[in-house]
C-alpha cells in the first residue's frame, strides 16, 4: 500500500469499514440505474463500482443532483470514476456511498483503452490533481486482465421474449425520441425477430380505430429509418406507468447495453418493452462476448439468400399465396421497402395481413365491381398499409368469386378460425395470420410531394385455393 501522503484514495473494502465518514474513492463503473426525478426537487441515479479489492459485487454509489444533466453520464461500461468526499452509509446489511451535491465531487475517465487523463465529465466541485493520474493508470492496467461483470448470467434475445415476464436483454440503442412531452422512447435492436403475436383488436374497428402503423406518436422520418438495420425487430421501449420520470434521453445511442429486469408486453399488436423503477443497465464494450455473439449471429443471417424472411417462418412461409411471375426474386423486409432510395420500385416480401378495410367480404368490391381494399401488412421490421385494387384484386382472388368464397379467403388471410361462423364472432375473434408471400410496388399521388404521397399496392400475387 502506498504512503499516506501519496495514497489519497481508499480501496473499496477499506471504505466499507468507514461508516459515516467522508472518503475518496476511485473505481470502475459496471452498472447504472436510469436517472429519475425524486419525489422532491432533486434527480437521482445509482452507480455500481468495483476495484481490485472488491471486484464483485462492488459497491453502490447513490447520486443526487439539481438536474439530470449534473448526474454522471457513463460513456461505456468499464469507464473510471473518481469520487471525492462521498459519505459511507448503511441500509440494512448493505454498505453504500452517498454523493452529496453540497460537498462531493466526481470525474469520469475512459477505461482500459483510454490514454488521456482529461475527464469527459466532471461535477462543479471537482479539482484535478497531478498525483491522481497514477491511480487511473493502475486501474487501466488492472482492467486489461479483468473480465467485466455484466450482471446476471441469464440473458435473452428479442426472439425469446414472452408477455409479462421479466428479462435481461442485451441490445443496441439505435434511437431515442420524445414520445409525448417529457416521456421518452428507446428504439433497441439485437438482430433477431420478436415472435408474431395474436391480434386481439376487433376486425370491425378498422375504420374508426385502425391498428397503428407504429407505437410512437408521429412516424419517424426516412432519414432516421434509413439509419436502422433492415433485418431484425426494432423494439420500442418505454417507462412503466409509474410516477417515476426517468431520464431516458440521457442514455447513449449507438451503444450496446444490458437492460436488467425489464418487462415486455403486447400493445396494439406490437411488442414493446417496459422499463420498471428497478430496471438497471450496463453499457457493454464492443468486444464483450455477448455483443460479439450477437453481431456474429446477425452477420451470418444477412449473408443468407433468405435473410429477409422472418426467422419464425422457416423453412418457408405458408402456401396461402403465390407470385407466379417472380419466383426467384429475393425477399426484402418492410424496412427495406420503407427506406428504399427511389420512390417507385417493386419488392417481394413475406408478411402477415393483420387487418383489412373494409372488412366485410360484401364490401370488397365497389357497386361497379372494382376491388378496393386496404390491407395492413407487417413483418418483424415494420407495419404498412398496402392497397389491393382493380385488376390486382382480380388476380389476387382469382376473378370474381361468390361472397361466401371471398369470406373464406379473407378468413384464411387474416387467420380467423373457420369455427367462427357468424359475423359477430368474426368481429370479436382473435386473429393469428399466416406468413404469406406478396409482391409490392410503390407509387406516389402528388408530383410536388412524391415522398409524402408515397403509397403501396399488392400486385402479381394470387391466393391459392
Amino acid at each position: 500500500m502506498a504512503r499516506d501522503d501519496d495514497y489519497k484514495f481508499l480501496q473499496i473494502v477499506d471504505a466499507m469499514a468507514s461508516i459515516n465518514q467522508k472518503v475518496n474513492l476511485i473505481g470502475v463503473v459496471v452498472e447504472t440505474s436510469i436517472p429519475k426525478h425524486t419525489k422532491g426537487t432533486d434527480c437521482f441515479c445509482t452507480l455500481k463500482i468495483v476495484d481490485e479489492s472488491r471486484s464483485s459485487p462492488g459497491i453502490s454509489v447513490n447520486f443526487f443532483a439539481e438536474n439530470m444533466e449534473k448526474l454522471p453520464r457513463i460513456g461505456l461500461g468499464g469507464d473510471i470514476i473518481q469520487l471525492s468526499h462521498v459519505v459511507m452509509k448503511t441500509h440494512g446489511s448493505e454498505v453504500y456511498a452517498l454523493f452529496n451535491k453540497k460537498f462531493s465531487s466526481f470525474a469520469l475517465f475512459e477505461g482500459k483503452h483510454g490514454t488521456q487523463f482529461v475527464p469527459y465529465q466532471v461535477s462543479p466541485r471537482f479539482h484535478a490533481r497531478e498525483q491522481d493520474k497514477k491511480f487511473i493508470v493502475d486501474l487501466r492496467k488492472w482492467l486489461v486482465d479483468y473480465k467485466l461483470d455484466i450482471g446476471p448470467k441469464d440473458s435473452s434475445s428479442l426472439k425469446e421474449i414472452r408477455e409479462g415476464e421479466h428479462y435481461n436483454l442485451v441490445c443496441k440503442v439505435l434511437h431515442i425520441c420524445e414520445a409525448t412531452k417529457d416521456e421518452w422512447m428507446l428504439f433497441v435492436w439485437d438482430g433477431t425477430d420478436t415472435p408474431p403475436v395474436t391480434i386481439q383488436a376487433k376486425i370491425g374497428d378498422e375504420m374508426e380505430n385502425p391498428l397503428p402503423l407504429h407505437l410512437e406518436q408521429f412516424s419517424l422520418s426516412r432519414d432516421v429509418l434509413s439509419m436502422f438495420p433492415a433485418v431484425g425487430t426494432i423494439l420500442r421501449v418505454i417507462v412503466d406507468q409509474s410516477k417515476d420520470k426517468l431520464g431516458l434521453h440521457l442514455l447513449k445511442t449507438g451503444r450496446w447495453l444490458k437492460l436488467i429486469n425489464m418487462k415486455c408486453e403486447v400493445y396494439a399488436g406490437f411488442w414493446r418493452g417496459m422499463l420498471m423503477p428497478f430496471t438497471k443497465l450496463r453499457y457493454l464494450p464492443d468486444d464483450d462476448d455477448l455483443v460479439l455473439q450477437s453481431q456474429r449471429t446477425y452477420d451470418e443471417r444477412v449473408r443468407s439468400k433468405w435473410a429477409r424472411m422472418p426467422l419464425l417462418c422457416f423453412p418457408w412461409p405458408s402456401h396461402v399465396t403465390v407470385e407466379p411471375d417472380y419466383p426467384d426474386v429475393p425477399f426484402v423486409t418492410l424496412m427495406n421497402v420503407l427506406t428504399y432510395p427511389e420512390v417507385t420500385a417493386k419488392f417481394r416480401c413475406v408478411v402477415r395481413v393483420v387487418a383489412a378495410f373494409p372488412w366485410r367480404a360484401e364490401d370488397f368490391r365497389s357497386p361497379l365491381g372494382t376491388y378496393r381494399i386496404r390491407l395492413t401488412l407487417e413483418d418483424p421490421t415494420a407495419r404498412i398499409h398496402a392497397f389491393l385494387y382493380a385488376e390486382d384484386g382480380v388476380e389476387f382472388f382469382g376473378g370474381y368469386p361468390s361472397i361466401e368464397v371471398l369470406r373464406k379467403k379473407r378468413n384464411t388471410l387474416l387467420g380467423i378460425s373457420e369455427s367462427d361462423d357468424d359475423c359477430k364472432k368474426y368481429e370479436d375473434a382473435p386473429r393469428n395470420p399466416p406468413w404469406v408471400q406478396c409482391c409490392l410496388k410503390s407509387y406516389y399521388l402528388n408530383k410536388s410531394d412524391i415522398w409524402g404521397s408515397r403509397r403501396y399496392r399488392i400486385f402479381a400475387t394470387r391466393m391459392v385455393g
